[in-house]
C-alpha cells in the first residue's frame, strides 16, 4: 500500500511525463512544420515514449492500492527561434525530471517504500539515457553551426540516433 505522500508525489510526476509528451510533440509539430522531418520524426517518438513512462507510473499507483491522477497540463513552448534552441530546451528538461524522479527516490527510501524504490531505478536507468542522447544531439548541432548541407545531413541520421548508456555498457 502507498502512503499518501508517495502517492501525491507519484502523482505529480504523472503530470511531468504527461508535460513531458506534450513538450516533445509540439517540438515535433514546430520541426515537422519547418521541414526537418528526421528531427520531426524523432520528436514524435520522444512524445510517445514520455506517454509510456507516464502510463507506467499510472499503472504502478493502481496496482499498488492508490489512484492515479491525470492533472491539467501547463500548455508547451510552441516556437523555438532555431533547431538548436530547441534542443537546448530538451537537454534542460531532461535534467528537469532526472531531478524530479531523484527527488522521488528521496522519497521513497525515506519512507522505507523499497517496492517503490524498486521501481523507480528504471526511471532513474531511463533518465541516464535521455540526458546522453540530449547532450549528444547538441554535440552535433554545434558541430554544424550554421551549415545547412550539414543540418540537412543531421535531420535525415537523427532517425537512427541511439545513444548507449554507461549502464548499458558491460562491466560497468
Amino acid at each position: 500500500m502507498l502512503s499518501k505522500s508517495i502517492e501525491a508525489a507519484l502523482n505529480k510526476q504523472i503530470r511531468i511525463e504527461a508535460e513531458s509528451s506534450q513538450a516533445y510533440l509540439a517540438m515535433a509539430i514546430w520541426a515537422e512544420v519547418k521541414g526537418l522531418e528526421g528531427i520531426s520524426s524523432f520528436m514524435y517518438s520522444q512524445s510517445d515514449e514520455e506517454r509510456e513512462h507516464m502510463l507506467k507510473l499510472v499503472k504502478f499507483i493502481n496496482e499498488r492500492g492508490g489512484h492515479a491522477h491525470i492533472s491539467e497540463l501547463n500548455a508547451p513552448n510552441v516556437t523555438f527561434t532555431s533547431y538548436k534552441a530547441m534542443f537546448e530546451k530538451l537537454l534542460e528538461h531532461e535534467i528537469f525530471v532526472s531531478e524530479s524522479i531523484n527527488e522521488l527516490v528521496h522519497i521513497s527510501l525515506q519512507e522505507k517504500d523499497y517496492a517503490t524504490h524498486n521501481f523507480l531505478q528504471w526511471y532513474v536507468s531511463e533518465q541516464i539515457e535521455e540526458e546522453a542522447m540530449a547532450r549528444t544531439i547538441l554535440d552535433k548541432v554545434k558541430m554544424i553551426g550554421d551549415d545547412k548541407g550539414g543540418l540537412y545531413l543531421f535531420d535525415r541520421d537523427i532517425k537512427q540516433l541511439t545513444v548507449s548508456s554507461a549502464a548499458d555498457t558491460p562491466g560497468a
